[in-house]
Order: C-alpha cells, then sequence, then structure tokens
C-alpha cells in the first residue's frame, strides 16, 4: 500500500505539473516540460488509473506484471505515456468498496476510473470528485470515436445530472447476440431437426431426456441447460430467457423496456406466468437442469460439456467454453442455430449489452487530451489499423510465423494453449470492439476476403462459432438495451434489493414446484404494493428528464 501510494503520489504530481500540456496549454512554467510532438510527450507523462482485474481477461507471460507489460512499455515507447495502475480490485465487490473508499479519502483516486455499477457512479457524481467533461469530449474526442459514440446516445445516461456529462461509456459498442448451441449429432440419432417453435422445442428436450441419445441405455441425459441462480435474463451464458420471450415478446425478466413513451418492468409483464407454466412442467419431466436455482451461469456450463444436456444459449464465443465435449465423448457435434420463434410467430428477444461501465475521471486530471490520444489508439486493434493492425501484442493475442500472420495460439513461434488478450494490461476488463453483432462473420459469410487484421481474425475462429456470430448479425434486431440505465432511484435504493430477492424466489419456487403456479399473481401485487409501482414512476420520472437537455449536441456528438 506504501508503494502504491508512493506511485500515486508521483503521478499525481506529475499530472499537475503536467497540467495543461498539449493544444491546451494554460500558461503554466511546467507545462513546456512535456510537449506532444508527432503523437508523443516528451518527456513521458503518466496517467494513474483504477482497474478491476477479471480472471478470465488473460494472464501476464514473460515475466510481466501489472505496471510493466508489453502495452504499458507501449504506451511509453510510441505515445510518450506511462500507464500506472494505482488502485486494483480483485473482483467487483473488492473494486467497489476500494472505490468506495476513495470517496471516504481513504484511498487516493486516480486519474482515470472504469465504474461498472451505476449507484457508484451516481454516488461518485454526488461526491464532487470527478469532472464534468462535456467539453473535453467535444475538444478532445477523435473524429473516428466521435461517430461510434454517436451511435449510442443512451450509454451516456448514467453519467448525465443537470445537463452536464460526469464520464463516457467504455467502448460502447452492441455486443453479439444469443444462439442455441445443441447436439446435433443427438438430433440426427434420434431423426429430429432443430426446433424453431416452442412446442418443436418441447419435443426436442423430451426426446433428449426421455430417448436415450447419448445410446448408454440410461435416462442419464436431459433437454435444457441453464442457470436461474443469479437471474432468469442472464444476457450472457446459460440463458433462458428465450423461454420467457416466447410468452412476453420484448418484456424481459429483470429489464425496463419503452413503450408508447413509457418504461415498464418486464418480470410483471403478461405472458411472465405462462412462461414460469411452461418451465414448471418442464422441471417436472425431468427436461431442465436439476440445480439451475443453485448454479451460477458459468457454472451451469459442466453438464453441456460433459455430455448430459444437449441445448445450451449464449453467445457465439460460448462454442469455445463448450466443445470440449466434442473431444471427450465420441462423435458428439455441436450446431448453431437461431433462438425460437415466440407463441405469437415474432422473434424471441434478448438483453442487448451497449457497453461495459463507464470512465470517469478525477476533477483534478488535466490531461483529457493525453487519455483521448492513447485510447484512439487502443481502438486500432478493431479497425485493424496502425500499431495493432492483427492484434495488440505479437506472441499474445497473435503471431508471425514464416512470414504468416496466426492467430491459432498452439501455432505460435512459441505455442500456448490460449492466446492472451491484453485485458489484464489494459485500461478495462474489455478492449475495444466495433464489430457489433458480429459484422466481419457476415461479411465474410457473403465472400468478403479476409484481407484486413479484423476479418482475419474472425476468419480464423471455429466454424460453429463463426456460425453463431452470422446468426447474431442477422438477427441483430432482437437486441434489447435495458430502457433504464440510470442510478438507482430514491424508492429504488430502499426496496429494489427486497423485489429482486422476492421475484427470483417466487420464479424458483414456481418452477420447482414448491409453489402453486398463482404464487405468481401474489407476487405481481406484493411487487406493486412494496415499492413496484412508485419505482415505475420514478423511472419513468428518469426517462422523461434524462432527454432533456441536449447533451450530445453540447459534447459535439451531432
Amino acid at each position: 500500500m506504501k508503494k502504491t501510494g508512493v506511485l500515486l503520489s508521483a503521478a499525481l504530481l506529475m499530472t499537475g505539473l503536467l497540467a495543461g500540456c498539449g493544444s491546451d496549454n494554460k500558461g503554466s512554467s511546467s507545462a513546456a516540460e512535456a510537449t506532444l510532438k508527432d503523437g508523443k510527450y516528451d518527456p513521458p507523462i503518466t496517467i494513474s488509473i483504477a482497474k478491476q482485474q477479471d480472471e478470465n481477461a488473460g494472464k501476464y507471460i514473460n515475466g510481466e506484471s501489472l505496471n510493466d507489460n508489453v502495452l504499458t512499455r507501449w504506451g511509453k515507447e510510441h505515445l510518450g505515456i506511462q500507464i500506472e495502475t494505482t488502485l486494483l480490485g480483485g473482483d467487483a465487490t473488492q473494486y467497489n468498496t476500494k472505490l468506495r473508499l476513495a470517496l471516504t479519502g481513504s484511498e487516493k483516486l486516480p486519474d482515470v476510473l472504469p465504474v461498472y455499477d451505476t449507484s457508484l457512479e451516481n454516488d461518485l457524481i454526488q461526491s464532487g470528485l470527478v469532472k464534468d467533461i462535456t467539453e473535453d469530449i467535444s475538444k478532445y474526442m477523435p473524429e473516428r470515436l466521435k461517430e461510434i459514440y454517436k451511435e449510442y446516445p443512451t450509454a451516456f445516461n448514467p453519467v448525465i445530472q443537470d445537463g452536464k456529462v460526469y464520464g463516457m461509456p467504455i467502448a460502447p459498442n452492441l455486443t453479439e447476440g444469443q444462439v442455441m448451441l445443441i447436439r446435433q449429432d443427438w438430433l440426427d440419432k434420434l431423426n429430429l431437426k432443430a426446433p424453431t417453435t416452442i412446442d418443436e422445442f418441447e419435443k426436442v428436450i423430451a426426446a433428449f431426456t426421455n430417448d436415450d441419445p447419448d445410446g448408454n441405455g440410461k435416462q442419464d441425459t436431459y433437454g435444457f441447460d441453464f442457470s436461474g441462480k443469479d437471474s432468469y435474463n442472464t444476457g450472457w451464458v446459460s440463458d433462458s430467457v428465450m423461454i420467457f420471450s416466447a410468452y412476453t415478446g420484448k418484456h424481459l425478466p429483470g429489464q425496463w423496456y419503452s413503450e408508447d413513451g413509457k418504461l415498464t418492468y418486464g418480470s410483471v409483464a403478461e405472458g411472465t406466468k405462462d412462461a414460469l407454466a411452461k418451465l414448471r412442467d418442464w422441471y417436472s419431466k425431468g427436461y431442465l437442469n436439476k440445480e439451475l436455482a443453485t448454479q451460477g451461469a458459468w457454472d451451469a456450463l459442466a453438464d453441456f460439456t460433459e455430455g448430459k444436456a444437449g441445448i445450451i444459449i449464449g453467445r457465439p464465443w460460448l462454442y469455445g467454453s463448450v466443445k470440449d465435449v466434442e473431444t471427450n465423448v465420441q462423435g458428439a457435434k455441436i450446431s448453431a442455430y437461431p433462438t425460437i420463434s415466440g407463441v405469437s410467430g415474432d422473434k424471441t428477444y434478448q438483453s442487448g449489452q451497449q457497453n461495459d461501465g463507464v470512465f470517469m475521471f478525477n476533477k483534478d486530471f488535466n490531461n483529457m487530451e493525453a487519455f483521448f490520444l492513447y485510447y484512439d489508439k487502443l481502438y486500432d486493434a478493431a479497425f485493424g489499423t496502425g500499431d495493432f493492425k492483427y492484434g495488440y501484442a505479437e506472441g499474445y493475442d497473435y503471431d508471425t510465423v514464416n512470414g504468416e500472420v496466426v492467430f491459432d495460439s498452439k501455432k505460435f513461434n512459441t505455442p500456448m494453449d490460449a492466446a492472451q488478450g491484453v485485458g489484464k494490461m489494459s485500461f478495462t476488463k474489455n478492449t475495444p470492439n466495433v464489430d457489433g453483432p458480429g459484422k466481419s462473420f457476415y461479411d465474410l459469410a457473403q465472400g468478403a476476403k479476409p484481407d484486413n487484421g479484423v476479418l482475419m481474425r474472425s476468419a480464423a475462429n471455429d466454424p460453429t462459432a463463426k456460425d453463431g456470430y452470422v446468426i447474431s448479425y442477422e438477427n441483430r434486431d432482437v437486441l434489447l438495451p435495458n430502457a433504464f440505465n440510470g442510478p438507482p432511484t430514491k424508492t429504488m435504493q430502499t426496496s429494489w434489493e427486497q423485489l429482486n430477492t422476492m421475484e427470483k424466489e417466487t420464479f424458483t419456487k414456481i418452477i420447482y414446484s414448491k409453489e402453486p403456479l398463482e404464487a405468481y399473481d401474489t407476487f405481481v401485487k406484493q411487487w406493486h404494493d412494496k415499492g413496484g409501482t412508485q419505482i415505475t414512476e420514478e423511472v419513468n420520472d428518469w426517462y422523461t428528464n434524462a432527454s432533456k437537455v441536449d447533451v450530445m449536441s453540447n459534447m459535439g456528438l451531432k
């Protein structure tokens, strides 16, 4: 901790000394010590950052560490910008705790703060410790980034107060949609086709449960593998939201939807009771993951990977996490399919994610121009340009072998089990992407030649994953971002956790047949009586106020 404090002090001192460097020079006598020439600061400047470490975001290799790695060295060498992580959290809870301690003065607040919790974002704004960056975005954000941010105006909502903008979404980009991954060999053996409706889906999962698809003479398989522990709308893997949407359309569990200018909460929408009735019936017949109430989204993958379950839903990259079944079980084959249609004949819908948190900035940070210089360069990998034409680091996320660029880590000059991204080394957990739900995969499927780094990387994926991304892109209209992404309302702060607990317990007890189906009606009434009605009013007030000031114009993003 002492060392961290020293580093931070040095970083803040340097930041203070360099306040106003570059084109925004305010005339400080020390500002002349660092000038931006030919895209590089001389002498180097330091930007301190906070970071939530993600164990899934690669690992350090070659003896590297948090503040001395291939990306930090690149920043200093090519841009004259030294990135120093001075506030580190090992997971979301620990990270948020440290940021809250910074609000009290117990931890130092770095220059740049990735924040992933809307309540914390609001508290940071209220503290007065983070800066209004409205003019900074207008003045310093590079044009190619402005073109991206123009597409996601609602992603700014959590950090807008009183017409001022206290942060910016991290790498806005509509993420890929979910697909059904199905054991194709089970379909073929039982002479079934992939389901496209709720009735066909039921027929398939019944057969996967009762007709011995693995041919071992035992009834030890089941149809549909998903998690209900945290949410019935996970938004990424092991999701069951397709079944709810089949009956509720665009009203998804745990999510707000705008209809005729009003926001409504999906878990109390008409049709939810029918979805619960269907899941209850399937669970009683053994078609579903028996442990769905106790397994988190990632843990629920195990049954599919071990050859016990026949269908799982998730984003296209999920294939890479479950494909071991094709190695471990003789004859196993996974195929990707679109999610089924709803009972009305319309598509089923999913939660769409526009960004992963926001960047906020210490109120005393005056090197916004340097931040944007660095941030824009990170986008080179997303565009296939500049220093990161093929990836961030040769020998990490790609390699050049005998003059050929390769993305298969097992073919690297120094082979690795998996390619290493730079999420552990960058500002944020996830590096920027502009491919949306999978445009590069769609373009390849339409005959585009892999003649740039982005297309080459996409072309190197497994065929099943590529199929999934094409499905995702073709059905991108089913992705629905949560219409409410603001800070918790007044009543939410006292009642939302209780309402969420009641919702999850009621849904699970109904599916497990521990409560009658009519318990849903009681839940809806109690949800409204115990704060839901008031929260809906407050959420709609926020929704109305969020668009009162044209902050996009003020930021130069129109």
